[in-house]
């Protein structure tokens, strides 16, 4: 048992029965446990298989190649339609809610999924790097910043970018921009943190 796992528990209290279950189901399968993106994932060999999470309003498993599921007792859905192909989650509202046996087979079943193969690489984005105006003034204006950002893949500086241009308001877009600007000269990704779990 994995001592952050026991602690992520203990600091959802809201939801700490629902989770126990859960994770005493997942300790009986052939995964390992393990902590990453500050949440309990499970793995086979080394594979991302399953996590297990705590939010606001339910606690829930979400498995990584959840699209090759069967899901004939329909309890999956896809949380964000519009960003995730293989990720699937089951939300629970109460301890109720939990069927073991029935958690138990939809994870034997991702594992022999992973195992046969079944994996849905994620698309790569062709689309032009475009640069916010906000971003490009700076970038006109600071040399080295300029010169840090052109390190990053374009991946990377994607997702500066798009943290900009997202922002609606242009208070919103100011702050994003003060917030992107150290990460930058220090080299870091916006996303670098959840990453390197």
């Amino acid at each position: 048992m994995n001592r952050q796992v026991t602690e992520y528990i203990q600091k959802n209290k809201k939801w700490s029965q629902e989770l126990t279950l859960l994770r005493s189901v997942l300790l009986e399968l052939p995964l390992e446990e393990t902590i990453k993106w500050n949440s309990p994932v499970y793995t086979y060999k080394g594979k991302n298989i399953l996590g297990l999470s705590a939010f606001k309003n339910y606690s829930g498993l979400w498995f990584f190649q959840g699209c090759f599921l069967k899901d004939e007792h329909k309890v999956l859905i896809n949380a964000q339609e519009e960003k995730t192909q293989a990720m699937r989650q089951w939300r629970f509202n109460t301890l109720a809610e939990i069927n073991i046996d029935l958690v138990k087979m939809y994870v034997l079943e991702a594992i022999e999924n992973h195992i046969a193969g079944k994996e849905l690489k994620p698309k790569r984005n062709t689309k032009p790097l475009i640069i916010p105006i906000e971003l490009q003034q700076e970038l006109d204006e600071n040399d080295q910043l300029k010169s840090k950002f052109d390190e990053f893949s374009l991946s990377k500086k994607r997702e500066f970018t798009d943290y900009i241009s997202e922002a609606k308001r242009v208070v919103t877009k100011q702050s994003r921009l003060e917030k992107i600007i150290p990460m930058i000269l220090k080299g870091i990704g916006l996303n670098d943190k959840y990453k390197n779990c």
